[in-house]
């Protein structure tokens, strides 16, 4: 996701090692579009006369490519590269910055203002030390502005620059700047504890408070940006946690070498030390640590080492090792904070991908407690999130993981969340607690099982899941495919979308929200049905991919049969047999298949019925003829 400019890594690994001796920062400028980013970024960089040659790429020829001299570079020119720069890149980027002064390195993640790429800002803030949270005097604090500085105090900022810019378009004036500022610490008393809020008056087109403090607004007696940057600490709370190091990839290279290569987000490691690597929760003794083809006694957070053992302990891509006496959390269940990324809503009970350190599991979103209302950080009842949207909600994986909560270490409790059909990442997590009930729920063996159940009915069970358009057949050709099961004495149950919705359903609506809830109850009772030796017949619209994919995921390969009863929606609003497109027409019912609601039809169907050319008895008879070709049936 990110955009380094067209830096290649030797040039950023050549820069970091010529300057390796002063510390670096990380900090990200956000805030509303047209506050001033480029032009504030391209000031530091002409200021601070550090600049990379492959930086001067997009700008005119008579640069002259003056290397990393800034001052022979002409600002205006600097600042309409950079910005037609972010113009290009956008939707997808966050443009990475490097350069130094004297005292200290830094790299600044430059972001969009505008609200729709907000997910870009969070992918800036997620790496970053500080903020810089640009205000346009003339406009004051904004909803973006407010949503920025959440995002950034949730994804574990500590330190705040307030840096009010176009101050020369307001003269100036002292009680501008301390109006907004005012109004900003006040709506920040709700954000999270110990942020540390540091206001500067600016104009970054005339250079104001940049570099050096300005006789141009003599009231303020506070730290120019640059001076501020120069100075301000960077608490390193890495250090001082637990060891800890997700395991990238398992090294090796014959039988006398097995070690397990990663980068560590927290804690130091040494030769000697006891270790514990998660979820089996093995303890042994490191042996050797290699940074790149060099031995080393120890290595500490940020460094990509490999790592040996005493024992032949079975670890893996994906597990963690931690430090014996103070291990990570296991878990399957969470509450936890999303910050979801996407145009297409996030809705509970859709299955995603979580990629968690190097290890990725299916997630289910159980519940959204609540949205967070960025206009002033209340709570607000919410069933589902749009995008840019902030929620609390509860998660389940399809195996246990291992993790600490966000605010102990960032690396460990963050996470990402991914489409599964397109693999775009949709959203970005902080992980805050595991359900206490995860600890205490486990899988209760029974004798009787579906093998027994199976062979007792001398048959090999299914679910036949009919879907289509409202009016398609559906029900029909479901109810006399079991007439005609039934009548070779097969054991069979059906589930027809309205009789569910009359009990076990009975709560729920048909928002899309509603419509992924009903589908997974059916596909868990499905699968209960399976577990019994049962054909299982599933009636229902179903009209997401996403859920159908996820009901064929819950039974083993091949005991899902995917019926798509193929009725064109103008055949389908003809029949209507119970007036539900003719009310749907008239407005009378919201959210209805194939009219204000979409419906996604199979891609690879195991069985497709036309019923313009079909009647029901020969769609079943169809049916039948392709279970005994498969195995179900004997032929």
């Amino acid at each position: 996701m990110s955009h380094q400019s067209d830096l290649i890594a030797s040039d950023i690994t050549g820069y970091l090692e010529a300057h390796e001796n002063k510390s670096l920062l990380r900090f990200i400028t956000c805030g509303s579009v047209d506050d001033g980013k480029s032009t504030l970024i391209g000031r530091m960089l002409y200021d601070s006369k550090m600049i990379f040659e492959d930086q001067l790429e997009s700008l005119e020829a008579d640069s002259k490519r003056v290397g990393t001299q800034g001052e022979n570079i002409d600002f205006a020119l600097l600042v309409d590269g950079l910005a037609a720069e972010r113009e290009q890149g956008i939707t997808i980027d966050v443009a990475y910055r490097f350069f130094s002064t004297d005292k200290r390195k830094f790299i600044v993640a430059d972001t969009p203002g505008h609200i729709q790429y907000t997910r870009n800002m969070a992918t800036g803030a997620s790496t970053a030390d500080l903020a810089i949270l640009l205000i346009d005097a003339r406009r004051g604090v904004l909803e973006q502005t407010r949503r920025h500085a959440f995002i950034a105090s949730s994804l574990g900022i500590r330190k705040l620059v307030l840096a009010i810019n176009k101050m020369d378009l307001q003269n100036y004036e002292q009680s501008v700047f301390e109006d907004i500022e005012n109004e900003f610490i006040e709506f920040a008393e709700e954000l999270a504890t110990g942020i540390e809020i540091q206001a500067i008056p600016l104009s970054a087109i005339e250079g104001t408070n940049i570099a050096t403090r300005s006789d141009k607004t003599p009231w303020y007696d506070g730290p120019a940006l640059l001076e501020y940057l120069e100075t301000v600490p960077v608490d390193d709370d890495r250090l001082s946690a637990p060891f800890r190091l997700p395991v990238q990839y398992v090294n090796r290279p014959n039988l006398d070498f097995r070690g397990f290569s990663g980068q560590i987000p927290s804690g130091v490691v040494r030769v000697g030390d006891r270790v514990k690597t998660l979820p089996s929760a093995k303890e042994t003794t490191v042996t050797r640590i290699l940074s790149g083809d060099r031995d080393v006694q120890e290595a500490v957070s940020g460094e990509s080492i490999t790592v040996c053992f005493a024992d032949e302990v079975d670890t893996s891509r994906g597990d963690l090792i931690c430090a014996a006496e103070s291990p990570a959390e296991v878990a399957d269940q969470f509450q936890a904070r999303i910050f979801w990324m996407s145009d297409d809503k996030m809705l509970p009970g859709r299955r995603y991908l979580m990629k968690i350190g190097s290890k990725t599991v299916t997630c289910q979103v159980n519940e959204t407690k609540y949205k967070i209302d960025m206009s002033d950080l209340q709570d607000r009842p919410a069933r589902d999130l749009s995008l840019n949207e902030v929620g609390v909600c509860t998660l389940s994986l399809d195996q246990s993981v291992p993790f600490d909560p966000y605010n102990e270490i960032r690396e460990t409790g963050g996470f990402i969340l991914i489409d599964r059909l397109t693999n775009n990442t949709i959203g970005m997590g902080m992980i805050d607690f595991a359900l206490r009930r995860a600890g205490n729920i486990h899988w209760q063996s029974v004798d009787v099982n579906k093998q027994a159940l199976s062979a007792q009915k001398n048959q090999k069970p299914a679910v036949l899941w009919f879907t289509g358009l409202s009016g398609s057949g559906k029900s029909t050709i479901a109810n006399a495919l079991q007439k005609r099961l039934y009548s070779i004495d097969r054991h069979t149950t059906l589930l027809d979308g309205d009789n569910v919705r009359h009990g076990l359903n009975r709560d729920l609506g048909f928002t899309d929200a509603d419509r992924v809830e009903n589908i997974r109850r059916v596909a868990e009772v499905s699968k209960l049905m399976v577990e019994s030796g049962l054909f299982t017949l599933v009636s229902f619209i179903s009209p997401f991919r996403s859920e159908r994919r996820m009901a064929r995921n819950m039974v083993e390969d091949g005991e899902f049969i995917e019926i798509y009863v193929n009725t064109p929606l103008e055949v389908a609003e003809q029949r209507d047999v119970k007036g539900l497109y003719k009310k749907a027409r008239e407005g009378k019912i919201k959210n209805f298949t194939g009219i204000d609601s979409p419906y996604e039809p199979p891609l690879e169907p195991e069985i497709s019925i036309d019923t313009t050319q079909t009647t029901a008895d020969e769609a079943a008879e169809q049916i039948i003829d392709w279970m005994k070709a498969k195995g179900f049936l004997e032929a």
